[in-house]
């Protein structure tokens, strides 16, 4: 007990405010001034739509569509992930990265795929379906937003810091990650492979995501690193590891 209000006094006269949960006196302690008033994430976390999409992908533009319509929706956070495997058919996706493909391939290995579809959306990290498929997806919307996440505590701390606090852990373990994402529509225009003449919407594109490190139930702080563009936007999810479900999420407001 000593060590852990050491450590909350060492994070208080370096100026971080803790979560609430945190900052609770010892037994027999008397508390000086209110803690700082934390909303639980799990109380207003949105249900998390990851699009993993390609320009090069002939059937891609109709849940490019949907994802830009579920990013104006209230208590859905809709993220836009280009992949590059579509690029040997002759146009290189402007967004695309490896860890994204990455990251599609580790949810593949958990749903037991044989392969990674596209266009592919994940609902919580728990469900999928096709992208083109927008009932399904709206099904797996609503079923997932009934199911409590019961998130532990979590709360950025100036820019560059994130809090994590205590809560159960799946079997396996859970990580912590890091997205940005620019949340204006942008529209790309595709001059060839199989959409050559046409053009592709893209809404809360993904361009940087980083795994922060290992999550194992207890409180913990994490840094950011630095963001290369001003305009995007930050979220954190907390999630079981290799592509679990998603447990967390520290999203920003969503503006329409």
């Amino acid at each position: 007990m000593r060590k852990a209000v050491l450590s909350l006094l060492c994070l208080a006269l370096s100026g971080v405010t803790v979560p609430a949960a945190w900052a609770q006196p010892a037994k027999g302690m008397a508390s000086k001034g209110a803690a700082a008033k934390v909303v639980p994430a799990h109380a207003r976390a949105p249900v998390v739509v990851e699009l993993f999409t390609a320009q090069g992908c002939s059937s891609c533009g109709k849940a490019n569509q949907l994802a830009a319509d579920l990013a104006q929706r209230d208590g859905v956070l809709a993220l836009t992930y280009s992949v590059d495997y579509w690029d040997y058919l002759g146009w290189k996706d402007t967004f695309a990265k490896p860890i994204f493909a990455e990251r599609q391939r580790a949810y593949a290995k958990k749903f037991a795929l044989r392969d990674v579809p596209t266009p592919q959306m994940v609902v919580g990290g728990r469900v999928q379906a096709s992208g083109t498929k927008a009932e399904a997806v709206e099904d797996l919307i609503k079923s997932t937003a009934k199911t409590p996440l019961k998130a532990p505590d979590m709360q950025r701390l100036g820019v560059n810091r994130v809090a994590v606090g205590a809560g159960a852990v799946p079997r396996g373990g859970a990580e912590v990650w890091l997205v940005r994402y620019d949340p204006r529509e942008q529209d790309i225009a595709v001059k060839r492979g199989d959409n050559k003449g046409q053009t592709l919407v893209h809404r809360n594109v993904v361009r940087e995501l980083v795994r922060l490190g290992p999550w194992a139930g207890k409180p913990k702080l994490y840094r950011l690193p630095a963001a290369s563009d001003a305009d995007l936007s930050t979220v954190i999810l907390l999630q079981g590891a290799k592509g679990g479900r998603i447990l967390g999420v520290l999203a920003p407001p969503v503006e329409h």
